[in-house]
Parts: C-alpha cells; structure tokens; sequence
C-alpha cells in the first residue's frame, strides 16, 4: 500500500513558550521541536500497515527548511521518504494548510492518508477534515482501531465519539487522524537514526492561499491569585464552606 502521513513539527511538551513583542507572534529561538505527538500515532500506523500489507510510508511537512531535523525523526521511525513543503512558517489558518496538503497528495496516488487528530499548538483538529473535503475522499476522526483489507478496497475503524465508541467502515482511498490509543509509537533505534540521515527529503513549493485567519493577539493567561488560610482546625470548616459557596461559587 501507498500510505502517505502528513506530520507537523511542534514545541515539545515542556517547553516555555514566550510572545514576541508584537504580540502576534511567538519567541521560537530556543524552543526544542518535536512530531506532534498524535502525529506519531500516525506514523507507527502507517508504518504496521505497510509491514502488514507491503508497500512504503511518505511523511508530508508543511514548514522550513529547519523543519527537516523534525522529518528525520519521523524517517528514523522507519518512514521511508519524505516531502517537505517549503514555507516560512505554517498558516494560522487551516483551510490554507489543507489546501496545499492536498495539492502535492493529489499527485501521490496514495491508498491511505493518516493524519494525528490535531495538532497540540494550535489544537484546531480540522486539516484532516479539510483536506478530505478538498480530495473528496471519505474521512474517519479520531480513530482508536483501523483494520484494511486493500485487496477489496475497504477498511474499517472504531473512532471515539461522546460516551462510546462508533464503528464505522468505508473505501479506500481514504483520510484516517490517529487518536491516542491507536498503538503505541516504537522509539527510534540507532540504527534507524542512522539510516534516516540518507533518506531523501523532496522539497517541493508550497502553494498558499490568501489567509482568510489572522491573530489578533496573544496574551498570557492571568496569573493566579495566592492562597488563603482561613483558620486551622475543624473551627475553619464554616469559613472555608462559607468561602467556597459565595466566592468560588463552587457548592
């Protein structure tokens, strides 16, 4: 099968983040880039699908060139290739991401495209969505189990919806964005780190739209006010329901 994973590089988890001064934009010197984290459920699924069903795995990147250090991690997984699209910086808004996704996987004639269900900066959770729109191909979110059976074109998927989960099936080719507990991401080997540094990277133009999204501003969130101690012992018990009830309004 030709599985295609669009990635997305993104701060680490820990770090600090810090708005520039203008206010629209963030500080990105010093930041440690990583995949997204649901990003790598998608890889470690294309990955097992091709070594269930053959074939090979191509990760797409929308970003800079300095993105590519991020790419190669995803190609040290096992990923066999991979396809940067060149821009500055990623759009804010995600139809344009979308669109110029879908304009290099059209030339692709991939059998499954694997998303991560959103990406942990933005947490917008549409471009898998969007990009189905723009192929016209059958999309399943936030999936937890994917099941192919390529020699008659289907697949099937349990995905999380509220209270439960939903199976659902459908043809391929097709959009799948990978929910944790999908599998679990292997680490990078040595010798996978090693073999990563001569897989190819094609660089390709993006092509971006107008933005039809633009920050207006980012701001911290309020800092939190300090504690209080309103007495000690089972006397402070009134108080404290008192406090809860009229100030926290929490009872």
């Amino acid at each position: 099968m030709n599985v295609a994973v669009c990635m997305k590089r993104t701060p680490d988890t820990t770090a600090k983040i810090q708005i520039a001064s203008d206010q629209t934009s963030l500080v990105e010197e010093g930041i440690n880039w990583i995949i997204n984290p649901y990003d790598e459920f998608a890889i470690e699924e294309g990955l097992r699908v091709v070594e269930k069903h053959g074939g090979e795995v191509t990760l797409i990147c929308l970003g800079p060139a300095e993105a590519e250090k991020t790419i190669r991690e995803g190609l040290a997984m096992g990923a066999h290739k991979a396809i940067r699209l060149d821009a500055a910086q990623v759009p804010a808004d995600p139809r344009v991401t979308a669109r110029a996704l879908a304009e290099v996987l059209k030339e692709g004639n991939y059998d499954l495209i694997l998303f991560g269900k959103q990406a942990i900066d933005d947490d917008h959770a549409q471009v898998a969505s969007l990009v189905a729109t723009e192929l016209n191909l059958p999309c399943v979110n936030v999936v937890v189990k994917l099941e192919l059976d390529p020699e008659n074109g289907r697949g099937t998927a349990e995905r999380e919806i509220e209270g439960g989960h939903e199976r659902v099936s459908f043809p391929l080719p097709a959009i799948i964005s990978a929910q944790r507990g999908l599998n679990e991401p292997r680490y990078r080997s040595l010798k996978g780190i090693m073999a990563a540094k001569k897989k190819p990277i094609e660089v390709k133009t993006a092509s971006l739209e107008d933005s039809q999204l633009a920050v207006l501003k980012y701001a911290y969130p309020p800092a939190k006010k300090p504690g209080r101690i309103v007495g000690e012992g089972k006397e402070a018990v009134p108080e404290l329901v008192r406090l809860l009830r009229e100030e926290a309004k929490v009872l």
